[in-house]
């Protein structure tokens, strides 16, 4: 099913779809490449009338995951 993502990361997004998941769920997520990743529904989110909003996050920490938006993640830094 179509959905929309933002807030991307390069451990999952924020999805917003017109259906209704179960947080700790597990779904199967499709780039615009073809890549399909797995991915856990960890909260729902706030979302405007007949819209569902949920945070996911990638079951896979690999590269593919790490790429999976086709965009590059700065590297994480230690405080300072």
């Amino acid at each position: 099913m179509p959905a929309r993502a933002t807030k991307l990361n390069k451990h999952g997004a924020a999805v917003q779809l017109s259906r209704e998941l179960l947080v700790g769920s597990v779904i199967s997520v499709n780039n615009k490449q073809g890549v399909k990743l797995s991915a856990r529904v960890v909260a729902q989110l706030a979302a405007p009338e007949g819209v569902s909003r949920y945070a996911i996050e990638f079951v896979e920490r690999d590269e593919r995951a790490e790429t999976f938006w086709g965009i590059t993640f700065p590297p994480n830094t230690p405080n300072a």
